[in-house]
C-alpha cells in the first residue's frame, strides 16, 4: 500500500509517498480502507521538533515517522476482540498514520460516521472538533446566554468553536481576516470584528469567555476585555512562532499571572475521547454542526497541504482524500 512516511526532521520536504506492507489489525483495533484524513498543526510541529516526536514516542511507545491524526474510511477488516464494527462500516476518528491507504486504529478511537456528513467532512473533526468542544465546555464552562469571543475563529479550530458555542446558546463574536467575515458570520457568529480594522483588546467590549487560537495579544490587553471572572482558554497553540520555547514561556506567564487577578487564564490541548466524538458526532447528525474544508489534496500531496497549513491562512480544515475514493 501506499503512505507518507518521514525518515528525518525538518521541512514537509521529507516527506515521502513509498509503497510499505500492508498493516493487519490486533485483537482490539480496526484495519481502515482510508478515504480521507485531515492535517493538523501536530503534523508539522513532528517534522519540525525533535523532541515532540521523541515524547510523543516515548509516550505511545511506538516510533512515529508516519504522519496523519485524523481518519475516516470504511472497515476493512476487524480484530477477534472488535465488538462494535465489522467490515464495511463507515467510521471516523484518530490512528497513527492516518496519511496512507490503509490504517489501524483502536476500537476505542472510532466512531460511526453520521450518513449526512462525507468522509473529507467526518476526518476534519476529531482534533479541531474535540479541541473547541472541550475547550468551551470543560476548560470555559459555558453557559446559555454568556458572551464568547473566539480569536481565530476562521480555523480549523475555530470553525468548530463558533458552531459549537452557539449549540450552547451562547451569543458568540467571531474574529477573523477581512476575506473570512461572510464565511464566520454564516456558520453562525452574532457578531463579526474584522482584525485587520478592529483590535477587539480595544473595542470596549467585555466577554465572559475568550477561546484564543491565536494568541496575538499581550496578557494585559487579554484581560481587559475580560470580564471579572471570565475564562481566557489558549487551546492548540503549538510553538508560538513556531517555537517549543515560545510556547513553554507562554505557559509560565499564564500560570504566574493568573495568580494575581479575578480571571481565569487557561492554556490546554484537547485529549481523544470517544464520548466527546460520539457528541460531535450527534452534533453533526443534527446539523448543529458542518465542518468547514478550505481544500482537499490528494496522498502524494500532502507535503504541499502541510506547507499550505503552515501559512496559517488556512479557511477551515485542509484535508486529504485518497486516489481511489470516488472509484469504490
Amino acid at each position: 500500500m501506499k503512505a507518507i512516511v518521514y525518515h528525518d526532521y525538518g521541512s514537509p520536504d521529507v516527506l515521502q509517498c513509498e509503497e510499505i506492507e500492508k498493516p493487519a489489525p490486533a485483537d482490539k483495533e480496526v484495519l481502515i480502507k482510508v478515504r480521507a484524513a485531515s492535517v493538523n498543526p501536530l503534523d508539522s510541529g513532528l517534522l519540525r521538533h525533535p523532541f515532540m516526536r521523541r515524547v510523543l514516542s516515548a509516550l505511545s511507545k511506538s516510533k512515529i515517522n508516519r504522519p496523519g491524526r485524523d481518519v475516516a474510511g470504511q472497515v476493512e477488516a476487524v480484530g477477534s476482540n472488535v465488538t462494535q464494527f465489522k467490515p464495511g462500516d463507515a467510521v471516523f476518528g484518530t490512528c497513527q498514520g492516518a496519511f496512507a491507504e490503509y490504517a489501524c486504529a483502536s476500537e476505542s478511537k472510532l466512531v460511526a460516521k453520521p450518513d449526512n456528513v462525507t468522509f473529507e467532512q467526518a476526518a476534519s473533526v476529531p482534533v479541531a472538533g474535540l479541541t473547541a468542544l472541550q475547550g468551551l465546555r470543560d476548560k470555559g464552562k459555558i453557559q446559555p446566554g454568556q458572551k464568547v469571543l473566539i480569536n481565530g475563529a476562521a480555523g480549523g479550530v475555530g470553525t468548530f468553536a463558533v458552531q459549537i458555542a452557539k449549540s450552547f446558546g451562547a451569543e458568540v463574536t467571531g474574529v477573523c481576516s477581512t476575506r473570512n467575515v461572510e464565511m464566520v458570520r454564516s456558520i453562525g457568529a452574532d457578531r463579526v470584528i474584522d482584525y485587520t480594522r478592529e483590535d477587539f483588546t480595544k473595542s470596549g467590549q467585555h466577554y465572559d469567555l475568550i477561546f484564543d487560537l491565536v494568541a496575538n495579544h499581550s496578557f494585559s490587553a487579554r484581560r481587559r476585555v475580560l470580564n471579572p471572572k471570565g475564562i481566557y482558554i489558549g487551546a492548540g497553540i503549538v510553538g508560538l512562532g513556531g517555537s517549543m520555547i515560545g510556547l513553554l514561556a507562554h505557559l509560565i506567564t499564564e500560570l504566574v499571572l493568573s495568580r494575581f487577578v479575578s480571571q481565569k487564564f487557561v492554556t490546554f490541548m484537547a485529549k481523544l475521547s470517544k464520548e466527546d466524538l460520539t457528541i460531535m458526532r450527534e452534533l453533526m447528525a443534527a446539523g448543529k454542526v458542518t465542518p468547514v474544508i478550505d481544500r482537499c489534496y490528494t496522498l502524494s500531496e500532502v507535503p504541499e497541504a502541510i506547507r499550505y497549513l503552515e501559512e496559517g491562512h488556512a479557511r477551515g480544515k485542509v484535508v486529504i482524500t485518497l486516489e481511489y475514493a470516488n472509484q469504490t
